[in-house]
């Protein structure tokens, strides 16, 4: 079978029983390597995209999905995995992970198993574009189903744009 998807994803999707998704991924000439190029190409709103986001927790990867209007609060990361320090991990960690290079980090499918956190923000749409294992490639996903796949837990790790009041 042919497919747009990187050949790692590929065989992750049979895996879980997404066989049937192949058919669904979109390919793009142009890369779709940020939130805001995919948007564009797909023509969804930005907050559409889920971006996976990789970062080093106490040196650790762990895997962030985050919607692609937002921006990730380290901080908020930090709390919710109850360690010292969250930076955002460096290329070769990405790779290493996940077997995939920034930009086409799918949610699911990766090398290694890593902790997944899914931001809420994600839930508002029915459904969500994520990178299919290459910068040209993406597929779509209710939401839900999106977590539950990348083994996610739900949480508010979203940057707020402006002070709370309480």
């Amino acid at each position: 079978m042919t497919t747009a998807a990187h050949p790692r994803f590929a065989a992750a999707l049979e895996e879980l029983g997404l066989g049937g998704l192949h058919a669904r991924i979109r390919r793009f000439p142009d890369a779709t390597r940020t939130a805001g190029e995919a948007a564009a190409a797909i023509g969804c709103e930005l907050s559409q995209i889920c971006k996976s986001l990789i970062f080093a927790a106490d040196g650790e990867p762990v895997l962030v999905l985050m919607d692609g209007a937002s921006r990730v609060d380290l901080e908020l990361v930090r709390r919710e995995l109850g360690v010292q320090k969250v930076t955002r991990a460096k290329a070769d960690v990405v790779r290493e992970a996940t077997g995939y290079a920034i930009g086409g980090v799918p949610p699911f499918g990766h090398r290694t198993k890593t902790r997944v956190l899914a931001d809420r923000s994600l839930l508002e749409h029915e459904v969500v574009w994520a990178a299919a294992g290459n910068p040209h490639a993406v597929f779509p996903m209710a939401p839900e189903d999106l977590v539950v796949h990348a083994g996610a837990t739900l949480v508010d790790v979203r940057e707020q744009t402006q002070t709370p009041t309480s």
